[in-house]
């Protein structure tokens, strides 16, 4: 994968609002939070209230039960954060980076997400479903037992993921490289039509021949 992030922010910008400035802009509602910096942010049980991200950079953050349903990101950073019972529902991503982070269950549901990537994360329950998807690049991060239930996938880039138990029910997977991938026990429709067209290991084929019933004899 030659695509390492798609944000453009620079990544040692510095800190212009602190805690409490950020809180009041957050109970104002549709707030427009740009060209700074957090490290070391704790925010718990809060609503961002449909705020708008420009050039950000999250580091070493904790998000817990964080409300961003509705938020716009765009040149946003989350570098080493981890997310709690957190909710990014019916967001725009554009042109964001998670690297190192931790977020079970976070929830991308109904979402956008344009050119975005996740490296060395923590994903699992992960959900995605009824998301539009149009530029996505994740290495080496768990995705397992996640959600993909009717996402629209575009320019997927998948590098060394774990998708053990992955859920991609009416998910097209058409042109997207699994080659490297964990995805036993992947969740499809009887009709398997959510794998057809996607690019498997011989190790892997083996392994789908498993779900058609189909037993390879090995000579």
């Amino acid at each position: 994968m030659k695509k390492t992030g798609f944000a453009q922010v620079k990544e040692h910008i510095n800190a212009h609002v602190n805690h409490a400035e950020l809180l009041a802009q957050f109970a104002e509602g549709d707030a427009l939070v740009s060209m700074t910096a957090f490290d070391d942010l704790e925010l718990a049980e809060v609503s961002a209230g449909g705020a708008t991200f420009d050039q950000v950079v999250f580091r070493t953050c904790t998000f817990e039960d964080v409300d961003f349903s509705r938020c716009a990101f765009t040149d946003v950073k989350f570098i080493g954060c981890r997310f709690v019972s957190c909710s990014m529902e019916r967001c725009w991503l554009n042109r964001c980076d998670f690297v190192s982070c931790s977020a079970p269950g976070l929830s991308f549901q109904k979402g956008r997400l344009t050119s975005v990537s996740f490296a060395d994360s923590q994903l699992r329950y992960v959900e995605f479903s009824g998301a539009t998807v149009s530029g996505l690049c994740a290495r080496k991060t768990s995705l397992a037992e996640s959600l993909w239930h009717d996402v629209s996938l575009k320019r997927v880039a998948l590098d060394a993921c774990d998708l053990t138990r992955a859920d991609v029910f009416r998910a097209s997977l058409a042109g997207i490289d699994l080659s490297t991938c964990d995805i036993a026990g992947i969740v499809v429709s009887n009709t398997f039509r959510e794998l057809r067209g996607c690019i498997v290991s011989p190790e892997q084929a083996t392994q789908l021949a498993g779900l058609l019933g189909i037993t390879i004899k090995n000579d």
